[in-house]
């Protein structure tokens, strides 16, 4: 043989056996798979890597990656590389992606990839008028929420029980990496970002508020929880952060109020011991949890009033009996609005709100106080937030309390059991406090009955329902409280005209009420196509239709779950793909811990400050139900052990979005979506 066949000889016999190892894709596969088959990203922020394998011959190099059918794609429908890294277009949609086989075009296989626009859940309840929905979700529908298709991709763990609903930003750069992020806080006074869709968990960062680079002093620590009230368990063992933060996306800034306490000689036991306490205000840069310029700000003030029996004339706040359970608000002229109430119902104590200006939290802040003269009227809402219209003006709820807001001698300022319409401006002295001024309320006309009752007004929040385009009422909202059949009115949910709330008259001088079947809500209905979403204690969750015509909502409910939510009932959150593919996803969290109502029989949660009994906790159950019809669930997480999320706390809302679903726990918080 000549030395030149010799070489062809080698040439060919190396040939086969690259071909032989599958090198350079040339042998004909028999099939081509892509992973994942779903997929969710942010626009213009987020890629999505993708596999192609590829069966009898051939390798991930020997196909070509298209989007709805352009080759690699282009900027409207998002491009994807040879290697299959998919980067997302600006605009919203879903589109399919291709591997097509080079050496047989004839094999191929496709995934679904789903672009969001949604610009972030940088609040309580989604928005300013608390409705819960996230209309922007191109994944998450009844074909993709099932059993089988859907459930826990993972974990973040933290170090106390998360009060606070997960906040969702896209497209954060942390230490030179873009990120979807998660934040969160915990009743141990930190703060943590996670990376939103990472499996497993990755922590982009965390702090805590104690230190002093946060504003703390020697020596604190969260409260004990029995410093703080009359060890009722409501919050166990510490209170730290429990309103849900709220962000700035404009300037990168998280606002929060964390609670903390240097102890005092008789620290725990259950009798309101001396110490020094603290609320801040914390204005925290969202990349790495340090403090803006002139942050935190130490919650104090005062205002006029004779409420807690001072011969000064003045009623000041008092940390150790206030607590920060609602929502902050981030107002579009740049306030950050804090509520208070009390530490189960410790007094003397006040309703109070805050504003502060977000981008200097030094400056005096505006104040409103419920019941100056009076006394109680906390502003808490089970967690809910308050509402912002859009000239500015706020809208609270108020507890048991204090009313003598109809009396024609003075004291007449105090709103116990009523829903208030506040004005900012800049007027200075109020009848309630410093520029912040009483523009519309109304009050049950049995108010005195609901407050002897403790059938709070203000145990939920206020919603505001979008602006109605013709009708005697343009502006309206809906607030649910505690039942009222036991004080002798029927009246549980209230629509009111923002316009002309009705005040105080010998009946309710309301746009409509409703009388549910049972019995009371604690936190914040939700609202999706004219439909209003909420499950009252120990009763089923519900819908009722709002006719827009008519200005009224039906009398009965359109559907309802099959399954009772127990006490404390639940805050639902809704994703749809705008009027389709809705979903009603509601935590049912009866198995709190302390108070527990939901126990077996025989089984006393109100243990005082012993340790909970271990039947009176146990894990937060996340439901998925059609929003057209809530008799069909469409999936919950006790269907399957590998679902189960950490033990419930109260009051908490799911955030879902970019195709997922974040809970909050005693534990960690748990991330659910379509399975890989």
């Amino acid at each position: 043989m000549t030395r030149k066949a010799a070489w062809l000889l080698l040439a060919v016999l190396s040939l086969v056996a690259l071909e032989a190892c599958g090198g350079g894709g040339g042998m004909t596969p028999t099939s081509v798979t892509v992973s994942p088959k779903l997929a969710e990203v942010a626009a213009g922020v987020q890629n999505q890597s993708f596999t192609a394998t590829l069966t009898g011959g051939g390798t991930a190099a020997g196909v070509t990656w298209s989007v709805d059918g352009v080759v690699n794609g282009n900027t409207t429908v998002g491009a994807i590389s040879s290697s299959g890294v998919y980067s997302a277009p600006a605009t919203a949609g879903t589109h399919t992606i291709t591997a097509t086989s080079v050496a047989d075009t004839s094999k191929s296989d496709t995934a679904t990839v789903a672009v969001t626009d949604l610009a972030g859940v940088f609040t309580y309840h989604n928005d300013l008028a608390r409705d819960g929905a996230n209309n922007q979700e191109y994944l998450l529908s009844s074909t993709t929420v099932t059993q089988s298709t859907f459930g826990k991709l993972f974990s973040c763990p933290v170090d106390g029980a998360v009060y606070t609903q997960p906040l969702w930003v896209p497209g954060v750069s942390i230490n030179g990496a873009m990120h979807n992020v998660i934040y969160v806080a915990t009743q141990h006074d930190s703060v943590y970002a996670f990376d939103a869709d990472a499996n497993p968990c990755l922590k982009l960062w965390q702090v805590t508020l104690l230190d002093t680079l946060h504003g703390a002093t020697g020596g604190e620590g969260p409260l004990v929880w029995s410093d703080v009230g009359y060890c009722y368990g409501d919050i166990y063992p510490e209170v730290g952060v429990t309103g849900t933060p709220v962000i700035d996306p404009v300037s990168g800034t998280i606002y929060l109020i964390s609670a903390s306490e240097i102890p005092g000689a008789q620290s725990g036991n259950c009798s309101l011991p001396t110490g020094t306490y603290y609320h801040r205000l914390h204005a925290l840069d969202i990349t790495n949890g340090s403090e803006r310029t002139n942050s935190p700000a130490t919650i104090a003030g005062s205002v006029a009033g004779i409420g807690d029996g001072s011969s000064g004339g003045m009623v000041a706040f008092k940390s150790q009996l206030h607590h920060n359970r609602s929502g902050l608000a981030l107002s579009a002229d740049g306030t950050v609005y804090v509520a208070f109430a009390a530490h189960e119902d410790a007094s003397p104590y006040h309703g109070w709100l805050f504003g502060y200006a977000a981008s200097d939290l030094s400056k005096p802040p505006s104040i409103f106080n419920t019941s100056p003269n009076g006394g109680l009227g906390g502003i808490w809402a089970g967690g809910g937030a308050p509402a912002v219209d859009a000239t500015g003006d706020v809208y609270v709820s108020t507890g048991n309390g204090i009313f003598d807001a109809n009396s024609t001698t003075v004291p007449f300022n105090d709103y116990g059991d009523s829903i208030l319409r506040l004005h900012p401006s800049s007027s200075g002295i109020t009848p309630n406090g410093i520029d912040l001024s009483v523009a519309g309320w109304f009050t049950p006309y049995d108010q005195s009955s609901i407050s002897g009752a403790d059938a709070d007004v203000g145990s939920g929040a206020a919603i505001l329902l979008p602006d109605q385009p013709a009708g005697p009422h343009l502006h309206l909202l809906a607030q649910i409280g505690k039942a009222q059949p036991i004080t002798g009115n029927p009246a549980f949910v209230f629509l009111i005209d923002r316009d002309n709330m009705g005040q105080f008259n010998a009946t309710d001088n309301t746009v409509q009420d409703l009388q549910a079947p049972c019995c009371g809500l604690w936190g914040t209905p939700a609202f999706w196509q004219n439909g209003l979403y909420f499950a009252s204690a120990y009763d089923n969750l519900r819908v009722f239709t709002f006719d827009p015509i008519a200005g009224l909502f039906t009398t009965t409910s359109a559907s309802q779950s099959s399954n009772v939510f127990n006490f404390p009932d639940a805050t639902p959150s809704i994703s749809s793909q705008g009027a389709s593919n809705g979903i009603v996803w509601a935590i049912d969290a009866a198995l709190y811990g302390y108070a527990s109502q939901s126990a077996p029989a025989g089984v006393n949660c109100y243990s005082k400050p012993n340790p909970v009994p271990a039947a009176c906790t146990g894990p937060a159950i996340l439901h998925a139900y059609s929003a057209v019809n809530l008799a069909t669930e469409y999936w919950n997480s006790a269907q399957k052990a590998a679902d189960q999320a950490g033990n419930a706390v109260k009051f908490v809302p799911p955030t879902i979005a970019n195709g997922k679903v974040y809970v909050g726990t005693r534990t960690e918080i748990d991330v659910y979506g379509v399975l890989p």
